[in-house]
């Protein structure tokens, strides 16, 4: 089904920092690459946020009938401790502290990687290049930077000329920073650096010789900078200029704002169009950090191992909890948060499962069109899950309504709501209900309800009516509303 041309996307472009109407370079296709795990340690539950909010964003596409080649890498080469031009290499640093082979650090944490993603139902890429598979290109970018004038190589290494680069080009053009300043009032480096200026970058370094990861190169036995990865692969299966480029927020500037550079450097024109970027997750109102303590593994969330936590949770629980905030946004991961976002999942998962059991009426009184269009307004607005699930939950009230009879849909457009509220839940937000949970669940909820009905009925009779009015109240303080009529006593979420 390809809707796309009756959805007016907009997405934040961080280029402008405004939000753009989506067009894309082809009509009807999407090139979209995203900056993918350096894989040295475990997947944190912050790159599980930044992947999930992609994982949205391709699974809408997609909704709308795009074709998307979704390209996202994995580092396994060349990615320095604290992103800097020297130092040691994380992948390799890990291997030495564990007495392993490099490639068994890559083996590992990439199947690590995996194994989350696909606990947390995030869809697999179209293509996931590594690094290390993608080494003549690399070296053949960098030698075309060179001819171009924009790089230069010094003792074996080669590094990016930026303030050669700025005579042409604006660096700084996505950090939004006045780097332009910065070069004017800096001081070329002494002979202790091989680099010109303090802001160049590696395109390729050299490697000591106590370096295990090396490649032969015109220039040295070394291994490319971080940014010539990103680079090079997402031109190689997206062209010279792509649509959306996207990763966490951390890596706007160097990682980016160095690939926007070098895109620009190789080929004379921007490489992207939109620029897309995921907010950090903090826990309990702080930065995440291993070293202080303050931080939680996604497994550990699945196993409720960790002292944050009072218990364990599903992963379909925690993607949902993600989901409440919108990517752009800040999102403090606490118990008690997650704690809120399990009830508003079940209640919304109860609700779906109980959708095929009603019976349809002659007409409508909901105005089902109305509610789906609100649905896709906030989609179509950069991506607004919060907002989409709020209108999910105005879904839940209908669906109550109809439970209690006090709202009726024709066959056709009950039809309609459950296959949209069925779509918007499992296939764009990606969500999972466990076969067979609710109905038991529901119907053990629903009959203890209805035996305390029962018991407040007899009070009543009794004319003790403090405890019916305290059964009443209790109940309302758990979203369930009694409903008295002369008849009977009806109950509804």
């Amino acid at each position: 089904m390809t809707i796309y041309k009756d959805h007016p996307l907009k997405i934040y472009n961080s280029l402008s920092n405004e939000k753009e109407i989506f067009t894309p370079i082809q009509d009807g296709h999407v090139g979209m690459y995203v900056c993918g795990p350096t894989v040295y340690s475990n997947v944190h539950l912050g790159n599980v946020r930044t992947f999930l909010s992609f994982d949205i964003i391709y699974r809408y596409l997609l909704h709308l009938g795009y074709k998307v080649r979704y390209v996202r890498n994995i580092t396994d080469v060349g990615h320095l401790v604290d992103d800097a031009d020297s130092g040691e290499d994380k992948i390799a640093k890990r291997a030495r502290l564990e007495q392993l082979e490099p490639m068994e650090i890559v083996q590992r944490y990439t199947v690590d990687f995996h194994d989350i993603l696909q606990k947390f139902n995030l869809l697999p890429p179209s293509i996931e290049p590594t690094a290390t598979g993608h080494m003549i290109e690399q070296i053949n970018v960098i030698q075309n930077i060179i001819d171009k004038g924009y790089a230069y190589e010094s003792n074996g290494s080669v590094y990016f000329d930026v303030a050669k680069y700025s005579e042409d080009y604006d660096y700084g053009v996505l950090s939004h920073r006045d780097l332009i300043h910065t070069l004017d009032n800096s001081r070329p480096l002494d002979g202790q650096s091989d680099k010109r200026n303090e802001q160049d970058f590696a395109l390729w370094k050299r490697a000591d010789p106590h370096h295990i990861m090396r490649w032969p190169s015109p220039w040295s036995d070394g291994f490319p900078g971080w940014h010539t990865e990103c680079t090079t692969m997402s031109t190689k299966y997206l062209g010279q200029r792509f649509d959306i480029h996207g990763g966490g927020m951390d890596l706007k500037f160097p990682h980016h704002e160095c690939e926007i550079a070098q895109g620009e450097a190789s080929t004379g024109h921007a490489p992207v169009n939109y620029w897309l970027h995921a907010n950090m997750l903090t826990l309990n109102g702080k930065k995440m950090s291993k070293s202080s303590g303050n931080n939680i593994l996604p497994d550990e969330i699945l196993a409720g191992d960790n002292p944050v936590l009072s218990k364990a949770f599903s992963a379909s629980v925690t993607r949902f909890f993600m989901l409440q905030t919108h990517y752009r946004s800040i999102m403090d991961f606490s118990n008690e948060a997650i704690l809120a976002a399990e009830k508003g999942y079940d209640r919304l998962m109860k609700a779906i499962n109980s959708l095929s059991k009603l019976e349809p009426g002659n007409r409508s009184t909901l105005d089902i069109a109305g509610w789906e269009a609100k649905c896709y307004e906030a989609l179509d607005d950069d991506f607004n899950t919060p907002i989409l699930i709020s209108h999910l939950f105005e879904g839940v009230t209908y669906i109550n309504q109809l439970k209690d009879k006090t709202a009726i849909l024709s066959a056709t457009d009950l039809e309609h709501f459950n296959k949209g509220i069925s779509t918007f839940v499992f296939d764009v937000l990606g969500l999972e209900m466990r076969s067979g949970v609710y109905d038991s669940y529901a119907e053990k909820l629903d009959g203890t309800i209805k035996l305390l009905i029962e018991i407040r009925n007899k009070v009543r009779a009794d004319r003790n009516f403090t405890l019916s009015d305290q059964i009443r109240n209790r109940l309302a303080e758990l979203a369930i509303k009694l409903n008295d009529s002369k008849e009977e006593t009806t109950f509804n979420y």
